[in-house]
């Protein structure tokens, strides 16, 4: 992400939330540890973003979920925790490293009965998931390459369902979304997918902006109508 000097009253805020009231278990706390001891960039979720994503698949009452962007699988274990028994999360990851850490945290959680990890471009993938035409999936978490943004959106309302839940991260960047030209590869993607958001007839939804350890940034939610 664009580079910035963080607030230090924010993250303090966030390191207290985190420790009173999200508290993340062990497995969390592992899946961060073990992406840095892989090299892997510091780039998941926060964890009280990361509970937000478990509260919500559990208040959609989701029995499949769809994650575009694992990383080390961070986010992927917060959502597989808030499925019922005999729920399904498919995830999609284009690098095999990463896979490979992630499937050893999901794993590690004891959730590895409801995580699929699907490795390559995600958009191959989506494709895949639409011919093999399952049951369509009742929430969908969008955190990948920004390019993509808006295809990732379109892909989630085709293989969801009117009523399926979509959460779109990292959509404020820093104020790039008002000034392209401070991020010119992710900031027209994350731009298009905002703007959407809000024309597409498919789709009701509203942005809330976030600040902390990942510095100023925002969260889309949606509806398939």
């Amino acid at each position: 992400m664009i580079e910035h000097q963080s607030t230090p009253g924010w993250v303090a805020v966030e390191n207290f939330l985190s420790d009173v009231v999200v508290r993340p278990d062990r497995a969390l706390q592992r899946a961060v540890t073990s992406a840095l001891e892989a090299g892997m960039p510091p780039i998941e979720v926060a964890p009280n973003a990361g509970k937000l994503l478990k509260l919500l698949v559990q208040l959609s009452g989701a029995r499949r979920v769809l994650e575009i962007g694992t990383l080390a699988g961070f986010s992927t274990i917060w959502m597989a925790q808030g499925l019922p028994d005999g729920g399904r999360l498919v995830t999609c990851e284009y690098l095999p490293k990463h896979a490979r850490v992630a499937r050893a945290n999901v794993d590690d959680a004891g959730l590895g009965h409801k995580v699929d990890i699907r490795v390559g471009a995600a958009l191959d993938t989506l494709r895949e998931l639409e011919a093999e035409a399952g049951p369509p999936f009742d929430f969908v978490f969008i955190d990948a390459d920004k390019e993509n943004n808006p295809h990732y959106l379109d892909w989630a309302i085709r293989l969801g369902r009117p009523g399926t839940t979509i959460v779109m991260d990292n959509v404020v960047w820093e104020g790039a979304v008002l000034d392209a030209s401070m991020d010119t590869v992710n900031a027209p993607g994350i731009i298009s997918a905002l703007q959407m958001l809000g024309d597409d007839p498919r789709l009701d939804g509203t942005v809330m902006q976030t600040v902390g350890s990942k510095g100023w940034d925002g969260f889309a939610l949606a509806i398939v109508r």
